[in-house]
């Protein structure tokens, strides 16, 4: 991805701020399930968020990874659920607009094509459908299935836990070649909301926020253009997680660090309006200690991203993103915690967002990579490990 001009980068993040004022307005009706999250994408889209990533040859932002983490962390400070549903967005293309500039072959050049028209001209929103119940991302025992018909793919199976079901217009599905039992080779489609034979759950998932619209997708015998091959090439889904984790498992950092900061200024605003207890020592010392820890944490988070533009798939920035992920994924419910006992009862009674944030930030820590996932990567990395090589790995 390009680097932007500071003007650029500074317009954009003031826009980030207006959406998310306007974004927490309606975040707690959407939560209480009252109203549905639509309504909060389309305010993305109207936002022109859509061609952050996109290069600008192809007439997006070109956005620097950096620089997405903190559009990301603005908009989770208004809504975490929207922002965190707003990355799978990025995510399912993030890794397609770093090759913007680079030659590609035909397939994958007219790919490219069309998913950037897809975005830039007609304002397509795509999300990644890649976990099933019971496997979660892991994809070597994957169920999904597809097959070649000379003319089209084939696909058929349901993926679990699809974040903006109904809403996005794209979906980028793993699946397993058809009659293979373990799936030595995963590839990436993109199915659309429309084609036939795709539906998804009426209800969502109970343990993701609401505002992400996470639910079932379910495949019957779909029929995918072959041109809907991701990158036109089979058997690439190894090659990008192993490759390119600060999508496959950090990308959202920026989300989690918003959701973070928003419980940081809802105890100092809890504190302000409490003079008694805001002239508390203790007090003082327990709120400082959160504000030190995320200091620390967005440092990190920060310094991660910025290795990413600079190093991209180098094992050093592979094992920051893997480190800033274990942190502020175990920072965030730390911090709703200890926000809570500094605040009392009172913070999770009433209309307040505090019980909201303290289900989103647990749900930080929970999105791939898991902590210990994310230890194991650290310590093999430490250790001396090979980590592109996928026999690092149990994909």
């Amino acid at each position: 991805m390009h680097s932007m001009e500071a003007a650029d980068t500074t317009a954009i993040l003031d826009r980030a701020r207006g959406t998310a004022e306007v974004l927490s307005r309606g975040s707690a009706e959407v939560d209480r399930g009252r109203i549905a999250p639509h309504r909060g994408y389309r305010l993305i889209r109207e936002a022109g968020f859509l061609a952050l990533l996109v290069p600008r040859e192809f007439g997006g932002e070109g956005l620097s990874f950096l620089d997405y983490t903190k559009v990301l962390e603005t908009l989770a400070t208004g809504d975490g659920a929207t922002a965190l549903g707003f990355h799978t967005h990025n995510a399912a293309i993030g890794s397609l607009c770093e090759t913007g500039g680079s030659p590609l072959p035909a397939a994958a050049d007219r790919f490219r094509t069309w998913l950037f028209g897809e975005v830039v001209e007609h304002g397509r929103m795509f999300a990644s459908a890649t976990t099933e119940t019971g496997t979660g991302a892991e994809l070597r025992h994957i169920r999904a299935t597809y097959r070649d018909t000379g003319d089209d793919y084939i696909l058929k199976g349901a993926r679990s836990c699809v974040p903006l079901a109904g809403i996005a217009d794209h979906y980028v599905v793993a699946a397993r070649e058809e009659g293979a039992a373990i799936a030595d080779e995963v590839s990436h489609f993109v199915v659309s909301k429309d084609d036939p034979g795709v539906s998804f759950a009426a209800a969502g998932d109970a343990a993701a926020p609401p505002g992400t619209r996470t639910a079932t997708m379910t495949m019957s015998e779909v029929a995918v253009p072959r041109q809907r091959l991701f990158l036109g090439e089979e058997g690439l889904a190894l090659f990008k997680l192993v490759r390119e984790p600060h999508w496959t498992v950090s990308g959202c950092l920026g989300a989690y660090l918003g959701i973070a900061e928003s419980i940081l200024r809802l105890t100092v605003r809890f504190l302000r309006s409490q003079e008694h207890r805001r002239s508390s020592p203790v007090l003082q010392a327990d709120v400082g200690r959160l504000a030190v820890d995320l200091r620390a944490a967005r440092a990190l988070v920060y310094s991660a991203a910025r290795l990413v533009d600079e190093e991209k798939g180098s094992p050093e920035a592979h094992t920051a993103v893997h480190a800033a992920k274990y942190c502020i994924g175990e920072l965030a419910p730390r911090l709703a915690l200890g926000a809570v006992r500094i605040c009392g009862a009172d913070a999770l009674t009433g209309p307040g967002p505090m019980e909201r944030l303290l289900r989103e930030a647990t749900f930080c820590s929970v999105l791939p990579a898991g902590p210990e996932a994310c230890l194991e990567y650290v310590g093999k990395s430490t250790l001396g490990f090979n980590m592109l090589d996928t026999r690092t790995f149990d994909w």
